[in-house]
């Protein structure tokens, strides 16, 4: 029976855990610290397992200072910190070690299946639809909605950050309250493997088959993931067949449709197909100032229109960059008290906004300006002449001989082989506009300001 002091022990141990995964953020935890095993605490010695030469390695050289100063602030005085590679086979011999249990610890299973995993900010609710990804978010209502497997599998791909993982959370939340007699289960595909690993490693692989098997929604985020992993692979096979022929419902996600993705058996590709694949697009200017707007809301500090479309026009990587832009600023507006501009933002984003520079060539121009005004490159060259249209291409050509250094006469040929002297008409027109008309003006800086270097 375990004495007081090594219940203390442990217990430091746990809430020591805890505080790397808040620190560290639940990827880094998951990918290194979670595969650790306790072996031996006390108050000078720390003891741990790992499941593998390399995670031994990168732990050591990447967290074990951190852990050490963790453990230290709960008042113990380790001092040293040794890690032993356990393969299943290795015995441990020390007096003082606690052995391994032979079953997968159940908390490994129990952790998803909670909703504590679950983002409460990514709700239907808090989605905001556009035509990118309008047919993802109607497709993964209807699964959240439907009584019955409607699609299955629902397939969502696409690119880092444009809210594949917010769709998944979504449907997750939905159900749980609108239905909360099913069980459901959200999990990475990485702590899949990772669990189906340590149950063999445990040699319990039927705690995990009845983990999976015996829920109504099971969703897998970043799928991908399994490519190459073979052994993996055969029991995700399994485990999706027996989902689907009894009817119960399979979401995943990954970065490309199933047919493209690397490392992965063809019979388990043309399954992740069987049912409904939707992609969600790179969200275009419109998007991205809508979402915005919407995450805007929730700040009290005010920020002018004009600085939200420059953010819009100027950040185009992916949605998770273009928040974080938003939250930098608004957390140096209120912790340095500067009112909001383009130039604070700027200055605020100088690292965020070379990452997302790129070269300045007439057909970024265009396409910019394009996606600007809300025509079609074809027309921006085109011969047609209609006010709205005649404006973007005046801008375009005005935006082209201040931020290039082609000459009138290249310029005039980029643009459907016009002459020389209607680019210089479009510059006169446009250097008109932005004195005469403020409007016209604060969208001219936005646009310039978004495309400079």
């Amino acid at each position: 029976m375990a004495t007081t002091a090594e219940k203390n022990l442990n217990q430091i141990w746990v809430d020591a855990m805890a505080d790397m995964r808040s620190t560290l953020g639940e990827k880094t935890f998951n990918t290194w610290l979670s595969k650790l095993g306790l072996i031996e605490l006390d108050e000078k010695r720390l003891r741990l397992s790992a499941p593998s030469n390399f995670v031994r390695d990168n732990v050591v050289s990447r967290f074990a200072d951190s852990i050490i100063k963790i453990l230290n602030s709960y008042g113990c005085a380790v001092d040293s910190l040794d890690i032993e590679v356990y393969d299943g086979n290795n015995a441990d011999t020390s007096k003082n070690s606690k052995k391994f249990n032979s079953r997968l610890p159940q908390d490994e299973f129990d952790n998803f299946k909670n909703i504590s995993v679950l983002d409460k900010r990514f709700t239907f609710k808090n989605f905001v639809v556009g035509k990118p990804n309008e047919f993802a978010y109607a497709a993964a209502l209807r699964v959240a909605e439907s009584v019955s497997t409607s699609f299955n599998p629902l397939f969502l791909y696409g690119g880092v950050g444009l809210g594949k993982t917010h769709l998944m959370h979504a449907i997750a939340w939905y159900i749980i309250e609108n239905h909360p007699q099913k069980k459901v289960i959200y999990i990475s595909a990485e702590k899949f493997m990772y669990l189906f690993i340590k149950s063999l490693r445990f040699k319990d692989a039927m705690s995990f088959k009845e983990m999976f098997r015996n829920v109504d929604v099971l969703m897998i985020d970043d799928v991908q993931f399994i490519g190459g992993k073979d052994t993996t692979q055969e029991e995700f096979f399994h485990t999706f067949n027996d989902l689907v022929d009894n009817n119960r419902q399979v979401v995943l996600s990954a970065d490309k449709s199933p047919s493209d993705l690397d490392g992965v058996e063809n019979r388990l590709k043309s399954r992740l197909g069987w049912g409904l694949v939707a992609d969600i697009h790179p969200a275009n200017y419109e998007l991205r100032l809508g979402i915005l707007q919407s995450k805007v809301k929730r700040h009290k500090t005010k920020i002018p229109d004009k600085v939200l479309e420059f953010l819009a026009m100027k950040i185009t990587s992916n949605i998770r960059e273009l928040e974080g832009a938003l939250n930098r600023i608004v957390a140096h507006a209120t912790l340095v008290g500067r009112s909001i501009t383009i130039d604070v933002a700027q200055e605020v984003l100088a690292d965020l906004l070379r990452a997302n520079e790129k070269f300045i060539t007439i057909d970024v121009i265009q396409r910019r300006v394009c996606e600007f005004f809300g025509v079609k490159l074809s027309d921006l060259n085109s011969a047609k002449r209609h006010k709205s249209l005649a404006m973007a291409r005046h801008v375009a050509m005005y935006l082209c001989k201040e931020l290039t250094t082609k000459s009138f006469p290249d310029i005039g040929r980029s643009f459907g082989g016009k002459d020389h002297s209607t680019v210089i008409h479009a510059v006169k027109r446009v250097k008109e506009y932005a004195t005469n008309d403020g409007s016209f003006a604060i969208n001219l800086e936005i646009l310039t300001k978004s495309l400079e270097s």
